[in-house]
């Protein structure tokens, strides 16, 4: 879990310190030692002052030494300071915000206004390009019902928003009679009746796996049941509600660069279903939210930064559009890029509308 550490905690010599050290880092991507940081005049510092600086600052938990070397790196900790409390924003350059504008133009249909904004933060960013589709109707799941057709087969009927009726087959482990399947039914229905069904999803899927050991065994097989019928529809779910652009300029990233960090990673993108529920949690964010390594509570992204901001129309949030990429990204340029995307976005929806 990453603590903050308020800049107040800091004089201003450390606080100028670490800045030239995260600067030198992502430009240049090696650990800094206290030799190159003594080159930076404006530090007027000696090597030995620097040392004893960093020293300070790795206590902190702000900076740490990677063992190939004896130079320091940020860590998530220490971007997230470097981010909340020294990092000055860029504006954007006339050139680049009338290609946003261009890319975004209201005349575009719906599914190429859309496609064209992923691709185009991936463009201009060379990094990855992520957007949330605007939210469809809501869907509420009236009743569920479990009917055994043969060994192992049962099949699912579905009600939601009153009338819609939805079927689908799952095989289970085990044959169940009919009175279990009713029983099981029953269970589900008191618990998520009248819900909405992307929260019946994330408590079957999230929530009730945790509980697995305090319920009664009965109950622990209507969760797993629950859990293949909300499984899959997931996934289907997740695969219509995001678009991606540009991952594999991930690939250029020396510290994503590791084969088998990559390929989980590039798993993570195609099941979209973690990096989904993150941008939820940036869906009623006030701008800009930005998640930093470890921050984002998924072990994959440790070595990424995600940089989100809502876009809406007539005030309505409809989505979280952002950039994926590693933490060691310059920041300064990303954050206004998505910041006047989300707004143009939101432009160019409302227009259609």
């Amino acid at each position: 879990m990453v603590t903050n550490t308020d800049s107040s905690q800091l004089t201003e010599r450390s606080l100028s310190l670490f800045k030239a050290l995260v600067e030198h880092f992502i430009d240049d991507g090696a650990p800094v030692g206290s030799r190159t940081l003594a080159k930076d005049s404006e530090l007027n510092l000696s090597p030995a002052t620097i040392r004893n600086v960093m020293a300070d600052l790795e206590d902190l938990g702000l900076l740490h030494s990677p063992h190939t070397s004896s130079g320091r790196i940020p860590t998530a900790k220490g971007y997230r300071l470097f981010v909340d409390s020294l990092l000055r924003v860029n504006d954007l350059n006339s050139f680049e915000v009338e290609k946003i504008a261009r890319e975004l133009a209201p005349e575009n249909d719906f599914p190429v206004l859309m496609q064209r904004t992923s691709s185009m933060l991936s463009d201009i960013t060379q990094l990855a390009g992520v957007v949330m589709l605007p939210r469809t109707q809501q869907t509420t799941l009236e009743h569920i019902e479990f009917v055994a057709l043969s060994t192992n087969r049962v099949l699912v009927i579905l009600v939601v928003n009153d009338r819609e009726v939805q079927n689908r087959i799952i095989n289970t482990n085990k044959d169940y009679s009919a009175a279990e399947l009713q029983q099981f039914s029953n269970y589900l229905n008191e618990l998520f009746a009248g819900k909405d069904l992307e929260y019946v999803r994330k408590s079957i899927l999230d929530e009730l796996e945790k509980m697995k050991d305090q319920v009664h065994q009965s109950m622990q097989s209507a969760i797993e049941m629950a859990q293949m019928v909300f499984s899959s529809d997931t996934k289907k779910a997740d695969s219509d509600e995001l678009l991606f652009s540009g991952e594999t300029n991930l690939m250029d990233v020396a510290e994503l660069c590791d084969v088998e960090k990559l390929k989980k990673l590039f798993e993570t993108f195609n099941q979209k279903r973690d990096i989904l529920h993150l941008l939820e949690q940036a869906i009623n964010a006030d701008g800009i939210q930005i998640f930093i390594g470890e921050e984002s509570g998924y072990d994959v992204l440790d070595n990424c930064s995600v940089v989100t901001s809502p876009y809406e129309v007539d005030g309505q949030i409809l989505g979280v559009l952002g950039v994926i990429g590693p933490t060691r990204m310059h920041y300064e340029r990303v954050i206004p890029i998505v910041d006047i995307t989300a707004k143009m976005l939101g432009v160019a929806l409302n227009s259609k509308n």
